[in-house]
């Protein structure tokens, strides 16, 4: 009985590992996605600020790609 409870508690983990991965993956998708629209828009309305926005935007998307890193450390150090 204690093997099995054991099994169903790995299996159990591995799922919310996997949940937890998938959540960070698409909250980051969506970030960077957001990030992205409003970068365009940005140099739409003032196409001299290129630069000043391709750069807050990059750090903006490395920031939000942190989260998805920190899930998959997570999910694979077993945190």
């Amino acid at each position: 009985m204690i093997p099995l409870l054991a099994e169903a508690a790995q299996t159990i983990a591995g799922l919310s590992g996997n949940f937890t991965l998938g959540i960070a993956g698409a909250g980051a998708a969506i970030g960077i996605g957001l990030i992205g629209m409003k970068a365009v828009e940005a140099v739409g309305r003032n196409p001299t600020a290129t630069g000043k926005v391709l750069t807050l935007s990059i750090i903006g998307m490395a920031l939000a790609e942190s989260i998805a890193i920190y899930a998959l450390l997570t999910v694979f150090l077993g945190g």
